[in-house]
């Protein structure tokens, strides 16, 4: 049995790009497509938290995606608002991808990784990652983060992923977790 790509919506956050001129966004989608993913749409939006929540609110409403990918507005600047948009609507929030984020980006570009925010999280069931803007940020959160687990992310936010306690129940041998 195969699965199908898993769907994926990009959404670019700027004040002052447009679709002509998104080359982060652009380069998002054709990673993205390489690392084996559907990218099913891409948006610019402002850089304002009730526009990206209402974009992210119609993604997960219309169902035409698996997961969401945002780059942009991550960082400390002011207008850098992302994190405190995406917080409120995350059900749950994945803790390890922006430590991972920031570990791979230390061993990149030294001790200004730890000004990144980028972030990931689970909303009505849709993981939804927020990177930085940086070309470089998204080059190395595609091929060594999301890449090699997006699938599986996916898999388990929405219910269709085995997880291993599920077996051990099944099996009632009552060893959940446990190898031997």
């Amino acid at each position: 049995m195969s699965r199908s790509p898993v769907r994926v919506a990009t959404l670019t956050l700027s004040d002052t790009r447009t679709l002509d001129d998104d080359e982060g966004g652009k380069l998002l989608g054709e990673l993205l497509e390489r690392a084996g993913f559907t990218v099913t749409s891409h948006a610019v939006v402002r850089e304002e938290p009730e526009l990206l929540r209402a974009a992210i609110e119609q993604i997960a409403s219309a169902a035409s995606a698996d997961a969401i990918v945002t780059t942009g507005g991550t960082g400390i600047a002011p207008r850098d608002r992302t994190i405190e948009a995406l917080a409120p609507l995350f059900d749950k929030t994945l803790d390890g991808f922006g430590e991972a984020f920031r570990r791979l980006s230390w061993d990149a570009i030294g001790p200004n990784a730890i000004l990144s925010r980028a972030a990931a999280g689970v909303v009505r069931g849709l993981v939804v990652i927020a990177l930085p803007g940086s070309p470089k940020a998204v080059e190395l959160a595609v091929a060594q983060l999301i890449g090699p687990v997006l699938g599986h992310a996916v898999a388990l936010a929405s219910g269709k992923g085995g997880h291993h306690h599920d077996h051990a129940r099944r099996s009632g041998d009552g060893r959940e977790g446990r190898r031997g």
